[in-house]
């Protein structure tokens, strides 16, 4: 776990990659227990987030994310077969936003330079939006081991396929490979990664130059 930056923020922002349900009352209420179940779900993957961003693995759990989330311990067992498959949960949704996030910004008559720009800057904005949520799966989520591993590398490599293939429908000359796109996001990830270890309130926009001027010269952009 990463030492924890003072003044560093508990609670994830709502709307951005997680929307707040109410809490439940106990007793007769109108919606389904499918209903119930997503409520719970979501509230769950919130409690797991937080918690990871504020006090890394060791200081989730069951009880910890049960507690936080106020539901039941057979509620969270109704909903993920473990803590671990929580936290993924909430990881894939982190990608799966961040997935959305830059294909709103896609624009089929912007250059292969201004699309890359355009998609650094949605990605380091939706980050900034919510610090919490970045925290956590930038910096805590890979103490998880080889299987959080893993998912990181998939989410990169989805991340990547995003941006060389908008590069490739807007372009003549074919794109450079997936590879080199690969190791641009993790340029970019790595980057993001050290900022929110370094500052409890980082600027992540600040960053958009260097970034920009790397992944030019690496994917060989053309302005």
């Amino acid at each position: 776990m990463s030492e924890r930056i003072d003044e560093t923020p508990v609670n994830i922002t709502d709307g951005i990659f997680f929307t707040m349900p109410p809490v439940l009352s106990r007793g007769r209420h109108e919606l389904s227990r499918e209903e119930v179940l997503v409520i719970h779900r979501e509230r769950l993957m919130i409690a797991a987030t937080e918690l990871l961003a504020s006090d890394g693995y060791q200081g989730v759990g069951v009880r910890e994310i049960t507690a936080r989330a106020r539901v039941s311990r057979a509620a969270f067992y109704a909903a993920f077969d473990d803590k671990d498959a929580c936290v993924f949960a909430a990881y894939e949704r982190f990608i799966e936003v961040l997935l959305s996030r830059l294909t709103a910004v896609m624009a089929p008559s912007s250059t292969a330079t201004a699309t890359v720009n355009s998609f650094l800057e949605a990605y380091l904005s939706t980050l900034q939006l919510d610090l919490v949520a970045a925290r956590a799966f930038h910096v805590e989520f890979e103490s998880l081991g080889a299987a959080a591993r893993k998912c990181r590398r998939d989410g990169t490599t989805r991340l990547a396929t995003l941006i060389r293939d908008a590069q490739a429908a807007i372009s003549d000359t074919p794109p450079a490979p997936l590879s080199d796109h690969i190791g641009g996001v993790y340029a970019v990830r790595d980057l993001v990664s050290d900022a929110l270890d370094q500052s409890a309130a980082p600027e992540l926009l600040s960053l958009l130059p260097v970034m920009s001027l790397w992944t030019t010269r690496l994917l060989a952009l053309k302005r």
